[in-house]
């Protein structure tokens, strides 16, 4: 579902979503890459992420002034929320 959210939210930016297995890590390895940079990493992570943030760092790479809506809302850091 995660690459047909991508395909269409960014279908005339996008030529392609690729899944690829890997025969690295057993268990599975879930990395997302852009033209080549790593924009998200399981293992760095700790976790599968949500679709918006998958788009809000594609859109960062491919087009940093495009809007995404729903997807584009901000998330406050709660660092700086304790601070404030």
């Amino acid at each position: 579902w995660l690459a047909q959210e991508l395909l269409t939210t960014f279908e005339s930016d996008l030529e392609s979503v690729t899944l690829k297995p890997s025969r690295v890590r057993p268990g599975g390895v879930f990395d997302i890459h852009v033209d080549g940079q790593q924009i998200w990493s399981r293992k760095t992570e700790g976790r599968f992420p949500e679709a918006k943030e998958v788009k809000q760092r594609i859109r960062d790479i491919i087009d940093p002034d495009r809007g995404l809506g729903h997807s584009d809302v901000k998330v406050v850091d709660a660092e700086f929320e304790s601070e404030g």
